[in-house]
């Protein structure tokens, strides 16, 4: 299962950059006005922390807002084409071992996918407003799950490594929203594990199943954003390229860092950027 995992991994990130660089070269002479080393600091920090578990999506945002390397609007599409190599990475070197019933697996990363296509459909078409309004939410959901955490109100005692019957609907139904909402900004780590936990599976299998579902729903959600013109081609370029060489040091380097103090300080950089962006919209409504 794992190898098979890693060779649809291989051949989704292979396809991706095929996308990715077609659309670069098509646009080339028509690059945005952003800056190359502002979002390739941005793409670097946030995906060495994610590696080391920040998380990425949430501080991107804040930081994409902060130093107006893109519209609001565009927002969600550039972090998403932008980290989708990155996640790919991460998910080839750490999925080592896949302790969960293979069609629990495939109906996760199935609805995911499916809930991401869709997600990426609606957002890529919503106005600037909607975008700031939808993204302050996302924030804000990112924000409840990360205190969550911190407060260590989010733990599993299962045992099961599948889901069956109505928990396999009900994970499939959850995880395909979840899905869709990772197009507009909000993390899925953090909710699916909560999903896992709370359906009675291992922690042990949060992991496979949080990383892969993001691995294989991001290259075709971002096709949609690259396809629809809705993301900043030159932020995202300037983040993905530092974001590989981010995670590869995070991963095989560091590998391990105190990170509580800073936890708390992204939750409220998270929370003071929900609130801009909601002001952002009710301003120019």
């Amino acid at each position: 299962m794992v190898a098979i995992t890693w060779i649809v991994l291989v051949i989704l990130a292979i396809w991706f950059i095929y996308i990715f660089a077609i659309d670069i070269l098509k646009n080339k002479n028509n690059l945005e006005k952003v800056s190359w080393v502002k979002t390739g600091l941005i793409g670097f920090v946030v995906n060495f922390f994610d590696v080391l578990g920040i998380g990425a999506f949430a501080p991107q945002t804040a930081l994409l807002k902060f130093t107006k390397q893109t519209s609001d609007k565009l927002i969600p599409g550039t972090m998403n084409v932008a980290n989708t190599l990155p996640v790919l990475i991460q998910a080839i070197i750490f999925i080592q071992v896949i302790q969960v019933e293979p069609i629990t697996l495939l109906v996760m990363f199935a609805t995911a996918t499916a809930g991401a296509i869709l997600g990426a459909g609606i957002v890529s078409k919503l106005s600037e407003n909607k975008i700031r309004f939808t993204i302050s939410i996302a924030l804000l959901v990112t924000a409840s799950f990360m205190f969550a955490n911190k407060m260590h109100w989010i733990h599993g005692e299962g045992v099961a490594i599948g889901l069956h019957g109505w928990k396999l609907v009900v994970a499939g139904i959850i995880n395909f929203i979840l899905g869709a909402m990772m197009t507009a900004g909000v993390g899925l780590y953090a909710p699916c594990m909560a999903l896992v936990f709370l359906l009675g599976m291992s922690p042990q299998v949060a992991f496979p199943i949080m990383m892969g579902s993001c691995a294989f729903l991001m290259p075709p959600a971002s096709f949609k954003f690259i396809k629809s013109g809705a993301y900043n081609k030159k932020a995202a370029l300037g983040m993905a390229i530092p974001s590989i060489i981010a995670v590869l040091i995070a991963a095989f380097i560091v590998k391990t860092l105190p990170l509580d103090a800073l936890r708390w300080i992204v939750l409220v950089v998270i929370l003071y950027t929900s609130v801009t962006m909601f002001w952002s919209a009710i301003k120019n409504k």
